[in-house]
């Protein structure tokens, strides 16, 4: 609901509590600039500006292609690395010297099938002719400058995806794989070994036997930069208030669907005189009674069984006319239904197969008279009466009802009325399994009657249930309350008073818009990125169901993150290393069986295991544990390893090494094809992390 929609409902007081904060906040916007109001760059690429104008442009353009299904911070996300990657590239294609002249441009054109294969631009011969091309391009620039416009912004893309292939392919030139590197891939695939082992898993020591300090943490992150690099990111923990009815709401909407019922008396104020109004299954003008009455107006159209809710639909199906059922809940109503008509096969499961002509209202496949549309339609009609399950494919394959064809030509729940006259007459007239032509503006349709089910025709009334006025009034006050009490306190110890549930949100970055249970809520994150505020402080925001009152809890700044904040990943990696040297060193010298009675484990085996997929059945993904069993002799025994999930011992107890191939080049030659499908990526990639990339979105949008 709009703010000023809930501040008409509001009391004098609270009113007055708003414009202040209202005032308060536009006075501080003139001393403060967090809007980005003043930037005239989204940011920059090694030093190259991106224009704010130009991209904001581009990213109205690309809001019309995407539609209304793409947030407008999905679209600058999707802008920004589309400049952020043409930048980078065409730096580097400067760098190198690579670029299409305007003379090497037609080359370019010939080699796109689009412009090659156009007969505008072929000779008699049927081969690209550039003079016409040419000519075509310069009667665009002297007649229609608008189209020649948009040739420059095509003939651009085009430059650039040439450049782009150029420089790929300069690259996938100088990457390769040697037929050494093929005999590991052919050894890595085909090598395998077969182990007895017996694995000590690390939950075998529990987690409180073993402590990671501050300082561990904190020397693994700075060993493992790579991993741990992070962006600007902030954390808030929020309470949400919704504005949903309550239960006395619902039960005032209940009783008033309830009072509809019956006839009641109500005092007229311009007879000066009470007078008697019937209810909802004695009146006379239905439609006028729903409409007054109802969120949803009259719909006379006549309905199937399975198109009510199916609670209610036996009820429904089962009233008599004019009997009323209600009040009952669906789809976010309390509805009231009468009864207004029934009829025996009021609805028609109908397939058909159109077949246009020049003039019709339809367009057809191929230019065809009226003749020869409707002697298609016969033979149509004569192979549907041969063999009636052919149907489906000869609608596939002949209709030219683009909304039904490709769903065998049918449509169901056809009801009076709702398509053209001969075709409605058709189905209605005749019996189920019943095939014909009939003419419409639109051409002939090869007509078959699938099915027909009972019709009913209903008079609903439909309160939407929704929060009342007091409600959201109240809702508002309980939230402006704990806003105010939570901005001066302890937010959580607050909450936790008046029973509100505290959600944590972690690591938001600055383009992030969604909150989790919340939905989009861009300004928020807005404002927990703005320079002016601080951890601790407390804000209440708009959602379109109520309020969420938010607290910044944390702030992070770009670059490698702290102890506390890689806690969670580096814990259990550094516990598990722990545990590893206390099993190790607890049971040195034991052999399998000794280890696997002190811990009550099992000895296993497991077979024709290879480093292609290195995982052990009962264990998991053991790289190592493979490994080293690879490397040793059949028979040999292992000293305890550390693997992934617990410490093993294992005994090699068969080996087979692939035998030699007299050429490994199939092995290379995939491994030089994979090498080089990774090049578009890996190589942008590079460039990017190499790239210093000041990014001002955030302030913008």
């Amino acid at each position: 609901m709009a703010i000023l929609e809930k501040i008409r409902s509001r009391s004098l007081f609270l009113i007055l509590v708003i414009g202040l904060a209202l005032f308060a906040f536009v006075i501080s916007g003139v001393f403060t600039n967090d809007t980005g109001a003043g930037k005239s760059v989204v940011g920059e690429v090694n030093g190259e500006s991106i224009a704010r104008e130009d991209f904001a442009l581009k990213v109205e353009n690309a809001s019309r292609r995407f539609g209304a299904g793409a947030s407008t911070v999905q679209v600058v996300n999707q802008v920004w690395n589309q400049e952020v990657r043409s930048l980078i590239l065409a730096q580097q294609f400067e760098e190198l010297g690579i670029s299409i002249e305007k003379d090497q441009i037609l080359e370019v054109i010939k080699a796109n099938p689009a412009f090659a294969n156009d007969p505008n631009f072929l000779n008699e011969a049927g081969v690209f002719d550039e003079q016409k091309f040419v000519d075509f391009i310069y009667q665009l620039k002297t007649n229609n400058p608008g189209a020649y416009m948009q040739w420059q912004a095509q003939e651009d893309a085009l430059i650039s995806a040439a450049e782009e292939s150029s420089y790929f392919n300069l690259i996938k030139a100088g990457v390769g794989s040697t037929l050494k590197e093929g005999e590991l891939n052919y050894h890595i695939e085909n090598d395998k070994v077969s182990i007895k082992y017996v694995e000590i898993p690390y939950t075998a020591i529990a987690d409180t036997a073993v402590t990671v300090s501050e300082s561990e943490i904190e020397a693994y992150v700075k060993a493992h930069e790579n991993e741990f690099t992070q962006e600007a990111s902030r954390s808030i923990r929020y309470v949400f208030f919704s504005e949903k009815a309550s239960e006395e709401d619902i039960t005032s909407i209940k009783e008033e669907l309830t009072a509809l019922k019956e006839s009641r008396e109500v005092y007229n104020e311009a007879a000066g005189a009470k007078e008697t109004l019937p209810g909802f299954g004695e009146v006379e003008d239905v439609a006028a009674f729903v409409n007054e009455y109802s969120d949803v107006n009259f719909d006379s159209t006549y309905v199937v069984k399975n198109s009510i809710a199916a609670a209610v639909a036996d009820d429904i199906f089962g009233l008599e006319e004019g009997a009323v059922y209600g009040p009952y809940e669906d789809q976010g109503y309390y509805k009231l239904t009468r009864m207004m008509d029934k009829k025996d096969n009021g609805s028609v499961k109908a397939s058909h197969i159109l077949i246009s002509y020049d003039g019709a209202q339809a367009q057809a496949k191929e230019p065809r008279t009226k003749e020869e549309a409707k002697a298609k339609a016969e033979e149509l009609l004569a192979e549907v009466k041969r063999n009636p399950e052919d149907f489906a494919r000869l609608a596939l394959e002949n209709s030219e009802d683009p909304g039904s064809a490709t769903r065998g030509g049918t449509y169901d729940n056809i009801t009076p009325g709702q398509m053209v006259a001969p075709f409605n007459d058709f189905i209605f007239d005749n019996a189920i399994g019943a095939v014909g032509v009939v003419e419409t503006d639109f051409g002939f349709h090869v007509i078959k009657v699938d099915d027909k089910y009972d019709a009913v025709q209903l008079a609903t009334i439909a309160r939407k249930i929704e929060a009342s006025e007091k409600t959201l009034s109240d809702v508002f006050t309980e939230t402006t309350k704990f806003e105010m009490a939570a901005g001066e306190g302890d937010f959580s110890e607050v909450a936790k008073a008046s029973e509100y549930l505290v959600r944590p949100v972690n690591n938001l970055n600055a383009m992030d818009e969604n909150i989790p249970g919340v939905g989009s809520q861009r300004s928020l994150v807005q404002w927990t990125f703005n320079p002016d505020t601080e951890v601790g402080d407390v804000r209440r925001f708009d959602t379109p169901d109520g309020y969420v009152v938010a607290q910044l809890t944390a702030k992070r700044k770009a670059g490698l993150a702290r102890a506390k904040d890689a806690a969670p990943r580096v814990t259990p990696i550094l516990k598990r290393q722990k545990k590893a040297a206390m099993i190790m060193e607890e049971n040195a010298g034991k052999n399998m069986t000794e280890l696997a009675d002190v811990y009550g484990a099992t000895v296993r085996t497991a077979s024709d295991l290879t480093m292609k997929t290195p995982t052990i059945p009962g264990a998991g993904r053991e790289p190592f544990v493979v490994g080293t069993a690879l490397g040793m002799s059949e028979g040999d025994v292992s000293d305890m390893i550390e693997g992934q999930s617990g410490v093993y011992i294992i005994e090699v107890t068969a080996k087979s090494i692939a035998p030699s191939l007299d050429n490994y080049a199939t092995y290379a030659n995939t491994q030089k094809t994979l090498n080089r499908n990774r090049v578009f990526s890996a190589a942008y990639n590079a460039l990017k992390d190499a790239a210093e990339i000041e990014d001002e979105r955030a302030d913008i949008y």
